[in-house]
């Protein structure tokens, strides 16, 4: 079996060339890299399984960490496998009338919110066959007290939206060799499983804080509601609020325009969110949120309001995005009309055959005042400032933040 940490850099190189992909629009070399990855990801099960053979009773594989499919999810792999067997798959698969499995979905999600924390701190829910979510986009209302044949007076305009969850696609080809469909059914949901965490992982992050909303959903930075123009489907990029120190009042000020409602309701904060890259974290945070204590050790993330840190390599240089991780809904699940495709268009491997999953979603943040795109070009580090006092003759100094 091969060296873990080799396999995980080299999907870390494939990773970042898919990325560079992505960035120059070279279709070719993210298909390329793409397939790269699903091919070290398939030798990786392989190899797993491999090591696997000799223990195939369930209670010994669950054991040893292999998830136990429900039987809608045998089902599904099994049908999968019954048509990528047969002499020809791409009609096999078209008779096909299986949906990739709520169940399976909810694993992948599981699995990503766990290793990515932006996708732990928002509104992340996996909507499964919907076509549309109704969401809330406002904040509490009271009731109107009146008499009891009193003509009803206070109609609730919180504001309430429905969110079209196939506004968006996303699509993954998957090559699978035919040694794959061999181990059955367990192993190819681990294999499918691992494939869509990296396709999800890919672009999620991506479409929360930069998405145009054009073919993808709308992200942290990117205005929303009543008034936005919206310019061939693409969402006008907020402006940057220049913030030059993380010091109670200037924090204070710049949190207090999320504490109320585009549409003037005041609501409570108890928490924010702050996503900034890696770099910026180290030169421009960092310094601005380290305090040393009186034992002359260092405390990290001191801010004056309760707030996440989370780094994020899709976030700009000098930028950051401050604001309620929970006013931020992405969607994501298979449609109604859901179907698995062959696809003849790619041959990579002789022994490999293709098919696509998709799923259907979309994200966008819930009111245009709960997210800040900030600057913090300038942004001062902590400084301790020290007060002389006077006492009897005596010096003393005291040390403030």
């Amino acid at each position: 079996m091969r060296n873990k940490d080799l396999v995980q850099k080299e999907k870390q190189e494939i990773m970042q060339r898919m990325s560079a992909a992505v960035k120059e629009e070279n279709e070719d070399a993210f298909v390329q890299a793409w397939t790269d990855l699903a091919d070290s990801i398939q030798k990786q099960v392989l190899e797993e399984a491999d090591g696997y053979m000799q223990g195939i009773d369930r209670q010994i594989l669950a054991g040893r960490g292999a998830r136990q499919l429900t039987s809608e999810e045998n089902r599904y792999y099994e049908a999968v496998i019954g048509a990528m067997r047969s002499s020809n798959p791409r009609q096999a698969i078209a008779e096909l009338d299986v949906v990739l499995p709520k169940t399976t979905i909810d694993a992948v999600f599981d699995d990503l919110v766990d290793q990515h924390p932006l996708l732990d701190a928002i509104n992340f829910q996996n909507t499964s066959g919907l076509i549309e979510m109704i969401v809330n986009t406002g904040t509490k209302q009271l009731a109107t007290w009146s008499t009891l044949t009193a003509e009803i007076v206070k109609e609730l305009t919180g504001g309430f939206k429905k969110v079209n969850m196939t506004l968006n696609k996303l699509s993954a080809f998957l090559p699978v060799a035919k040694a794959m469909l061999d181990l059955g059914p367990v192993w190819l949901d681990r294999y499918v499983r691992a494939v869509l965490q990296e396709a999800l992982s890919l672009g999620l992050e991506e479409a929360i804080i930069n998405g145009t909303g054009k073919d993808m959903p709308i992200g942290m930075n990117r205005q929303v509601g009543d008034g936005v123009t919206v310019t061939a489907g693409v969402y006008p990029e907020k402006t940057p609020v220049a913030v030059t120190s993380l010091d109670p009042v200037a924090y204070g000020t710049l949190l207090a325009g999320m504490a109320k409602t585009p549409n003037g309701h005041a609501r409570t904060i108890e928490r924010v969110l702050m996503v900034v890259n890696p770099n910026d974290y180290l030169t421009k945070i960092m310094p601005a949120t380290t305090v040393r204590a009186t034992d002359g050790t260092y405390v990290n993330n001191v801010l004056p309001f309760p707030t996440t840190i989370i780094q994020s390599v899709q976030v700009p240089a000098n930028r950051a995005i401050i604001g309620l991780g929970d006013r931020y809904f992405m969607g994501l699940g298979t449609a109604k009309s859901g179907k698995i495709e062959y696809s003849d268009e790619y041959h990579f491997l002789e022994d490999e055959r293709v098919y696509l999953v998709k799923l259907y979603g979309h994200g966008e943040p819930l009111d245009n005042n709960a997210f800040v795109y900030a600057d913090i070009t300038n942004l001062k580090p902590t400084v301790k400032q020290v007060v002389v006092n006077e006492v009897k003759g005596t010096v003393t100094t005291k040390a403030q933040a």
